[in-house]
């Protein structure tokens, strides 16, 4: 008789967006005539800029030729394209070689699939609230304990608690870890470390020997100068540090699918290079993004494409003051919207995470995402992003200030 993974088993319920889609499906059935603004889960709305489409067009007419036409693509990406982001990381004064570039088809597969690489017996360390994937990929991997359902903790990850108590920044944990998980600027949070306290994480992780795994998602909304956009600028990464990079929320390749994950050379385990385990691991599992979506991400570092998704990302933070300067005014105590565009709201007194969405699913008709499903230290708290268009943002925060 076969055997399931029961690692599966411990998984607490639905996937978190899942959860609220349910939620609100049902409210749209009892509610058919509610004109509901999403403000929930981060999808962009804005179509994908012109130089992109063009460089699109052209390698679909590049598919129909028989001289130009591609089949399977390298299995690490195509010369050009990490050829454009190796680059894209020089400008930013990061030594990052094409050989450590590993195009896929998105940061959320990576972010999930990364840990395949680890031993099970390495400890994880993960901020708390947090992005949900590099919990739950660990708990299917076995390396998560038991989950406490009161307290919502796993018995064997390692939390860093990040609230508003501390400045949302995390503090050196107790215990010793093996990976040390970062999303920054954080998902769903908002908020960021300066360059100088990502600096402090790196000497931390080289001193102990973990490997930070570092989420930069959003790294094309940064506005202050003193936050990094790469964990790469700062000295000793490359030993220690794999990044993970995005291209769904900065070019809207959300319905497109592309993201790489850079794994330096120099991080070894023993005489094992962790470049050459991904390596492996990529052209076992991964067959290559497709070659009109490759293009598509070569056009993103474009002067033209460049140009146009500044303006995107612009009309995105526009959304996110919106919102943060709406809720201020109705009295909210709200973070984030500076460098991310998802703002960070605490709950009115008395309401829990999931109290108020309900409450705003109801009587604004508008949805959200509640903050404990981020992780225990997200109770109390909840996040709005700034993805929608500028008119329903307006109408949803004109809705909110008139409860």
């Amino acid at each position: 008789m076969f055997q399931i993974n029961e690692n599966y088993g411990k998984l607490p319920g639905s996937y978190l967006f899942s959860t609220i889609a349910k939620k609100v499906g049902e409210f749209q059935a009892a509610n058919p005539d509610a004109d509901l603004i999403r403000l929930g889960i981060g999808d962009v709305t804005q179509p994908i800029v012109p130089a992109i489409i063009e460089a699109m067009h052209k390698a679909v007419d590049e598919m129909g030729n028989k001289e130009t036409f591609r089949g399977y693509a390298p299995e690490f990406g195509y010369d050009f394209l990490r050829r454009a982001i190796a680059d894209d990381y020089r400008e930013k004064g990061c030594d990052i070689a094409e050989d450590e570039i590993f195009v896929s088809d998105g940061a959320k597969s990576d972010s999930a699939n990364i840990q395949e690489i680890f031993s099970e017996k390495c400890r994880v360390a993960v901020c708390d609230p947090v992005y949900p994937v590099y919990v739950d990929s660990n708990v299917m991997a076995g390396r998560t304990g038991t989950w406490d359902e009161k307290s919502g903790l796993w018995s064997d990850v390692i939390y860093m608690p990040c609230t508003a108590e501390n400045g949302f920044v995390p503090e050196f944990p107790k215990e010793t870890p093996d990976l040390i998980y970062l999303c920054l600027p954080n998902n769903p949070t908002g908020t960021t470390l300066t360059k100088s306290q990502l600096q402090q994480w790196v000497d931390y992780a080289n001193r102990i020997g973990a490997v930070i795994i570092y989420d930069g998602a959003y790294e094309a909304y940064i506005s202050e100068s003193d936050v990094a956009r790469s964990v790469y600028e700062c000295e000793g990464a490359k030993g220690c540090a794999i990044e993970l990079r995005s291209f769904s929320k900065n070019a809207g390749f959300t319905g497109v699918r592309l993201g790489f994950t850079v794994v330096p050379k120099d991080i070894r385990c023993g005489k094992t290079a962790l470049n050459s385990l991904w390596a492996r691991r990529h052209g076992t599992k991964f067959n290559g993004a497709p070659y009109i979506v490759q293009r598509a991400g070569e056009a993103v570092y474009s002067k033209e494409g460049r140009a146009q998704i500044k303006e995107q990302v612009a009309y995105y933070m526009n959304n996110a003051g919106i919102i943060k300067e709406g809720l201020t005014e109705a009295g909210y105590r709200v973070f984030g919207g500076v460098n991310a565009p998802y703002i960070w709201l605490k709950t009115p007194e008395g309401m829990d995470s999931w109290s108020f969405f309900d409450y705003l699913l109801k009587e604004a008709r508008v949805v959200g995402t509640p903050g404990v499903g981020f992780g225990p230290s997200g109770e109390g708290y909840f996040r709005l992003t700034a993805f929608g268009d500028q008119e329903n943002t307006v109408r949803a925060l004109d809705r909110i200030r008139a409860l």
